[in-house]
């Protein structure tokens, strides 16, 4: 190994929902990074769901082989379903700056908010981390290594907007703090490899459906802040490569696949002692753990598997259920995943819905929870338009936060038929322009015609070391 470096510095911009169709007048910085490189739409993996795609692009494997199977899966061993967790443990597999590292002794990667970001084997790192403290509130912060970062970002840039990064207040503010964050570590550390992820897209993207009028502003916005951060590399003579995860559809079906296995006697929900139901997976005989327009099917006794993808194919707006061979055929035959996987319509989507009467919906159906929540919530990006008068709703929340009580956020609606877009099918070969994702990248040379996520970790090691 030579003791001089070896690489060349690369940022790789992760801009979620960014699809083809979407570059144009209102993406000025994304088009003279074309122009002076190249761009290609993308094929994606299954789930095209965030956790999984982040997965394929760091090592380079299909979800069979890196295990993220999804956001969250059920946990066996627990008998619990369980969302978002961060721990760089979960994935299986070399990921890209483990291999950098071994190239190159002095490669060095900053990993500022791309998932599964805690205890990776990077040399900064950033990542949303709400603090909890004992009587029931939840504080904005963020978690870093070193430590020390998060004070020295929060100091030049105040504190992160968590509650601008998700929930019915998410906007442009988290995806501008994140970039100018990212600027910052690149002008003070100069990583080898510094990986940024800009989420703004995916907001209205699913509030309102990518065919809104109004979308082009927040593509337009989230130009603006990716010009900010190639303007950055360049100045660090680094390349860029702009990636994203997948694209996003309208919708107007939600599915509430629980509540078809629970009418069929086969999902179990515990009544609570003040009279909400949670689901109890552990006693179920199936039920599913559902995300965006995927989900896993659980099923305890293997003899009911036949019996359950037979119900979910007839369901309205159930486009495949993959059994076993299918599972594997999609690269998703991983002991994480179910017995069975439903995938839903290009216009349609799942919700973890399990109760039949939304009296008896659990107390955090109503509030941002991601981590309790058995499925993901897309609702949780808009306040309920049943509320009649929903910001003093949120003063008088917020009233007994900062007078030190405990209070719940009771914001979000159960109507799932608000929600306009979703995403992670795989698009069919004539949607990739408009429903996959993209690569552009700065260097004309490594040019090609067909590029997938799972080749996004050899771009990167060819961007940095040649070959």
């Amino acid at each position: 190994m030579n003791s001089a470096r070896s690489h060349r510095p690369l940022v790789v911009i992760n801009v979620v929902g960014l699809t083809w169709d979407m570059l144009g007048p209102q993406t000025p910085h994304l088009n003279a990074l074309m122009q002076t490189g190249f761009g290609r739409p993308m094929q994606t993996v299954l789930p095209a769901v965030t956790c999984t795609v982040q997965a394929s692009m760091l090592t380079g494997l299909n979800p069979a082989e890196h295990g993220i199977v999804a956001n969250g899966w059920y946990f066996r061993d627990l008998s619990e379903i369980m969302f978002w967790k961060q721990s760089n443990h979960l994935i299986e597999g070399e990921r890209v700056f483990q291999t950098a590292k071994l190239r190159d002794a002095q490669h060095s990667t900053a990993k500022m908010f791309w998932w599964y970001n805690m205890y990776a084997d990077v040399d900064w790192s950033v990542t949303p981390r709400p603090s909890y403290p004992a009587d029931g509130r939840k504080l904005p912060d963020s978690y870093s290594h070193p430590p020390e970062l998060r004070d020295e970002l929060q100091k030049d840039l105040g504190q992160f907007p968590l509650f601008n990064f998700w929930g019915p207040t998410a906007d442009i503010k988290s995806s501008a703090w994140i970039a100018d964050a990212s600027l910052q570590v690149l002008k003070r550390y100069a990583p080898s490899l510094l990986l940024v992820y800009l989420p703004h897209l995916d907001y209205n993207l699913q509030r309102i459906g990518p065919s809104h009028p109004d979308m082009a502003e927040d593509i337009r916005l989230v130009d603006v802040e990716a010009g900010k951060l190639i303007a950055g590399a360049q100045e660090q003579d680094a390349d860029v490569l702009v990636v994203s995860e997948y694209g996003i559809t309208d919708v107007q079906r939600p599915i509430h696949i629980n509540r078809h296995l629970r009418e069929a006697g086969l999902l179990q929900a515990r009544r609570e002692p003040l009279g909400w139901e949670t689901l109890d997976a552990g006693a179920s005989g199936a039920f599913a753990v559902a995300d965006h327009q995927v989900a896993h099917i659980y099923v305890r006794d293997p003899g009911n598997v036949q019996r359950v993808r037979k119900l979910l194919a007839g369901i309205d707006g159930v486009e495949a259920v993959l059994d076993a061979e299918g599972i594997a055929s999609a690269g998703l035959n991983h002991a994480r995943s179910g017995e069975l996987v439903a995938v839903s319509a290009r216009d349609s989507w799942f919700t973890y819905y399990f109760w039949q009467d939304d009296s008896l919906a659990p107390d955090y159906a109503r509030t941002v929870d991601i981590h309790r929540k058995p499925g993901y919530d897309p609702a949780e990006l808009l306040v309920d338009p049943t509320i009649r008068f929903p910001k003093l709703r949120v003063a008088r929340r917020l009233a007994r936060k900062l007078l030190g009580f405990r209070y719940y956020m009771d914001l979000i609606g159960l109507d799932a038929s608000v929600v306009r877009g979703s995403h992670g099918r795989v698009p069919e070969p004539d949607r990739i322009e408009s429903d996959g994702p993209v690569c552009l990248c700065s260097n004309a040379q490594l040019e090609r015609d067909d590029i997938r996520v799972t080749d996004i970790r050899d771009l990167i090691l060819r961007l940095q070391f040649g070959g």
